[in-house]
């Protein structure tokens, strides 16, 4: 049996990590919409061996109506549109995946079904789809819905979602098409599954007007950290993006949703957990925390605050505050807030941060684990979470491009090799085969197999 080995995931935004990132000299956020300049750096993680290129998307803007200071405002979303960017990436690369974000509460099942299939398609099996439910009020309002469904609600209609998505893939067996020409046989009807699907929330007819992709589905891939998206995880995600700072709580997390794997007939190695990771390294500690500094240094007071409170969920104006103290003891956070702003407002506690420090913690990686030091510091903890029930791999968060990308490909890659736990030469030609998961037989042929059998 190979030995088990980390995974990586490279989140490389064209503007990216850290909030002030682009302001760092060597960045190019003029070219956040130039695919040369993201052919770049999925060359630079596919030379590095990554198993995927992630980028989220989030159909929303920053808003002149109510975001002050608008021009200093650097958290907004603003960039191509995931699949059609990693379509053209394809094209370009042989074997890292692509992990395209797509909301279940503001998509259509079939045309997300279509794009993502396309995708599978276009790369050789390299798709995978990041399930996301999409909260907020602003982006509702985005599709002519004043008001965000509620998170029960919205998990409903992901489960429907995620489901019939599926029951798509497998709209034609992987066989179905036989293009005989001396027969005039195009495809073989029996072989042919339209959905006929009739949810709460949902509701698709007809099959899909594209094959079976090559992966049978594309990678399904989510980061919910809420008891529903917990489950939600535990039932379909194959790979799943979390959000710890201490190896005890990865590991309360990791246990927890790999025990609720067996109840949907699933084993724990069907989904691979990568916690999200922001890494300042250098050839010395005091190089990689100059880094860390630099950056920081970069960073608005105004972008700052404005982040905390998006992150937050901070009810009060923080611009009120001595920005060198510790946040009030009793500040309010807004009610049915996400996993995310309990984590803020716990790393602010737990160090004592003050204001200003928060912000500039939170700057590099949103709330995600954050390293500095040498490769062999970075690879020291890398390793004990991955070896300690706390990581299957990581998705890395490199605070500015290219450069924080170059020196984890240059730096810390070698290191892991060193010690035989990543890669050397990718393992297959698909995301699947590379991330160690298996291919997912079309459920209708499942179906006729248990028909035969039982009768």
């Amino acid at each position: 049996m190979s030995k088990r080995q980390i995974r990586l995931g490279a989140f490389v935004p064209g503007t990216s990590q850290h909030v002030a990132g682009w302001r760092h000299p060597a960045a190019r956020p003029q070219d956040s919409h130039n695919l040369k300049y993201f052919t770049e750096l999925a060359k630079t993680a596919e030379r590095g061996l990554f198993d995927a290129y992630f980028l989220a998307d989030v159909p929303v803007t920053v808003d002149p109506d109510t975001t002050p200071d608008l021009g200093l405002n650097g958290t907004f979303s603003a960039g191509l549109e995931p699949v059609s960017l990693f379509s053209a990436l394809a094209a370009v690369t042989e074997h890292i995946g692509f992990i395209a974000t797509a909301s279940t509460t503001y998509e259509a099942p079939y045309n997300l079904a279509r794009k993502f299939a396309s995708l599978d398609h276009l790369s050789e099996g390299r798709a995978a789809w990041n399930v996301v439910t999409t909260s907020g009020s602003v982006v509702a309002k985005n599709y002519g819905i004043n008001d965000a469904l509620l998170p029960k609600e919205r998990y409903e209609r992901a489960d429907e979602f995620i489901e019939v998505t599926q029951k798509l893939w497998d709209s034609w067996e992987d066989d179905a098409f036989e293009y005989n020409k001396q027969t005039g046989q195009f495809f073989t009807g029996e072989k042919l599954h339209p959905p006929r699907f009739k949810g709460k929330h949902i509701s698709v007819h007809g099959a899909l007007n594209i094959a079976r992709p090559p992966q049978g589905y594309p990678v399904i891939v989510q980061a919910g950290q809420s008891h529903d998206g917990r489950e939600l995880a535990a039932k379909y995600a194959e790979v799943i993006f979390t959000a710890q700072q201490k190896i005890e709580d990865a590991q309360d997390f990791y246990r927890d949703v790999k025990s609720r794997l067996a109840k949907f007939g699933r084993h724990p190695d069907d989904l691979k957990i990568m916690p999200g990771v922001s890494v300042f390294v250098g050839k010395t500690e005091a190089e990689a925390r100059a880094k860390y500094d630099e950056l920081n240094s970069y960073i608005h007071p105004t972008l700052g605050l404005t982040l905390l409170k998006q992150l937050g969920g901070f009810t009060e104006d923080l611009s009120q505050f001595d920005l060198d103290q510790p946040l009030p003891e009793h500040i309010g956070q807004m009610e049915n807030g996400a996993s995310r702003q309990q984590l803020i407002l716990d790393i602010a506690r737990e160090n004592n941060f003050s204001i200003r420090q928060l912000y500039q913690w939170v700057a590099s990686a949103r709330g995600h684990w954050t390293l500095i030091g040498t490769p062999e510091q970075i690879v020291d903890q890398l390793q004990a979470w991955f070896e300690n029930e706390a990581a299957d791999g990581f998705n890395i968060l490199p605070p500015t491009t290219p450069a924080s990308l170059d020196d984890f490909v240059d730096l810390v890659v070698p290191e892991l090799q060193r010690r035989g736990l990543f890669r050397t030469t990718y393992e297959g030609k698909t995301l699947r085969e590379n991330l160690g998961l298996k291919r997912p037989e079309n459920q209708y042929l499942l179906e006729k197999r248990h028909t035969s059998q039982a009768s």
